[in-house]
């Protein structure tokens, strides 16, 4: 197991700026206008250098954008103009096909970086996605990065003790939405796959936390929106799992 950053230095990275800030820079696309396009801005960091962690940085967002976009089954996009491509040919194929009824798609994607430290990178994507019914879809993705390595991290991936620290968010989720501790989690209405708390696929750190992030439809209706946990970033630090400096 990889050793764990002392108390006294996460207080350190938290109070001061890493000399190896890595080198983004916003980067936006915005799809055609006209009367049958689809409307598509994409805002998003990209990384300016060429090291191993720069190209995973700009692959993982990249493949992010396709997966959003891209309808088709083998996901033919190889890059964001072509997934833009993609989701303008899919709009124009149901346009075709229902020329009464189709309403306006829509796609945004807002990227920025979230958290910097030595050893870790954060970045936030804020996507929309309308595509007809009653209403679009908005959701938060957390990417991690291992700075040493260029290691994309799942949520996961990022604690030193995923089982210890589900017992700890449990509490703390139960106790920002009021549900008895004895209770099973899903008494007040939520809805966690067989009655069982469940950390969220979504996990990355913000300039003041760890941020346990529930999208719209995962363990609660649409109407609830967004379920957020914060933990202090002073309480969050020590379950992470830190690659050695």
């Amino acid at each position: 197991m990889k050793s764990i950053l002392p108390i006294c230095f996460l207080f350190m990275i938290i109070s001061c700026t890493s000399d190896s800030t890595t080198e983004l820079k916003i980067r936006e696309f915005e799809g055609a206008v006209c009367e049958d396009c689809p409307k598509v801005r994409i805002s998003i960091p990209e990384a300016q250098d060429n090291t191993v962690l720069g190209k995973s940085v700009n692959t993982a967002v990249r493949e992010e954008i396709i997966e959003l976009l891209d309808f088709a089954q083998n996901k033919n996009a190889i890059d964001i103009p072509g997934a833009m491509d993609a989701f303008t040919t899919g709009y124009r194929n149901l346009q075709e096909e229902f020329p009464e009824e189709l309403t306006g798609w829509e796609a945004s994607v807002t990227g920025t970086k979230s958290y910097e430290d030595p050893s870790l990178l954060t970045l936030k994507l804020e996507t929309y996605l309308f595509t007809g019914g009653a209403h679009g879809y908005g959701a938060t993705r957390y990417l991690n990065f291992d700075k040493k390595t260029g290691a994309e991290l799942s949520g996961t991936e990022l604690l030193n003790d995923p089982e210890a620290f589900s017992e700890f968010a449990e509490k703390v989720f139960r106790k920002k939405y009021d549900i008895p501790e004895e209770a099973p989690i899903n008494s007040t209405g939520f809805m966690f796959e067989e009655n069982r708390f469940t950390l969220p696929e979504n996990i990355g750190l913000s300039a003041n936390a760890l941020v346990l992030h529930y999208n719209p439809y995962e363990v609660a209706s649409y109407a609830d929106g967004s379920l957020i946990l914060e933990i202090p970033l002073d309480k969050g630090l020590a379950f992470l799992e830190r690659p050695d400096y």
